[in-house]
């Protein structure tokens, strides 16, 4: 048994956008082996971990989003599940936040991939949000759903990520909405950003003239796709749509000066992107003790 006096306090953080309240959920992390990195040698990644402070081999947030609109909640993604001692966090978060399962509305997936889709169902078929609409991209839905798409892919993938999708998806089966773009929940537009996956899509939180991008899974490992956008990770299954979606996500955020939240950014996973001689440098957001608009 963990001592409980050793155990690091909830990881839920707050963030006011105009009359929209977004709150950053912590579901823990996910080590995984450099091989995994693919646009540099493994050497020159460890170095550059190394040099930030970070552990070796990568070690990757893992955040989901509660957004309160309108007296109406959702949730961006679901975290991993229990599938590791790591990970899993979010129901325990989610309570301290003031939120029980079932008052979430509808739960709005940026991909399928099994650290995003895992917490939504216990994968007998009982769904972690009872009442929740599941809503995703309709590329998406088709991508993981496509036979053909599952056979060409390797044995663990199948399993894993296409087999794995359809059973956490199986429970809300009734009550799935597909979209293409355009507003998904109140005060909340889908913005495809594909590569990624088929039909990745961020989250535009706006509200009172300030806003908020959950940007999805535009990165992985701050530290190295930063400085280096081309690099790519081998769950892509386009990484040359992923690197110039990257690119041009990267450009936008930094000339609009555009507040951002990505899944995988270190927590509470806020920051801005700001240009360097170099390119660009991630600068996270300050923290606050009290709710505060969006920054200049």
């Amino acid at each position: 048994m963990v001592d409980a006096a050793r155990q690091q306090v909830a990881g839920v953080y707050h963030r006011q956008v105009g009359d929209i309240l977004v709150t950053a959920l912590h579901d823990g992390y996910q080590d995984a082996p450099l091989s995994t990195v693919h646009g540099m040698a493994e050497a020159e990644a460890a170095a550059m971990l190394r040099a930030a402070f970070r552990p070796v081999p990568r070690r990757t947030n893992v955040s989901c989003f509660l957004i309160r609109s309108g007296g109406r909640v959702a949730l961006v993604d679901a975290g991993c599940g229990p599938s590791k001692p790591t990970v899993g966090r979010l129901p325990a978060n989610l309570a301290a936040a003031g939120v029980a399962p079932g008052a979430v509305e509808a739960v709005l997936m940026t991909h399928l991939h099994p650290d995003h889709f895992g917490g939504l169902s216990d994968g007998a078929g009982t769904a972690a949000f009872p009442h929740a609409e599941l809503a995703l991209h309709e590329a998406e839905h088709a991508y993981w759903h496509d036979d053909a798409a599952m056979a060409a892919a390797d044995p663990a993938r199948q399993k894993m990520f296409f087999q794995g999708a359809r059973t956490h998806l199986a429970p809300y089966a009734a009550r799935t909405r597909l979209f293409s773009s355009g507003e998904v929940f109140p005060g909340v537009t889908a913005l495809p950003l594909p590569g990624h996956t088929p039909g990745h899509t961020g989250f535009l939180v706006a509200s009172g003239g300030a806003s908020l991008l959950l940007w999805g899974d535009i990165i992985h490992v701050q530290e190295l796709q930063v400085p280096r956008p081309e690099v790519t990770m081998a769950v892509d299954v386009d990484p040359d749509q992923a690197i110039t979606t990257r690119r041009r996500v990267f450009d936008q955020v930094a000339t609009d000066r555009q507040a951002f939240a990505g899944a995988h950014l270190h927590f509470p996973a806020l920051a801005h992107l700001a240009r360097t001689p170099q390119g660009y440098a991630l600068v996270p957001d300050a923290f606050t003790l009290a709710l505060e608009g969006d920054a200049p």
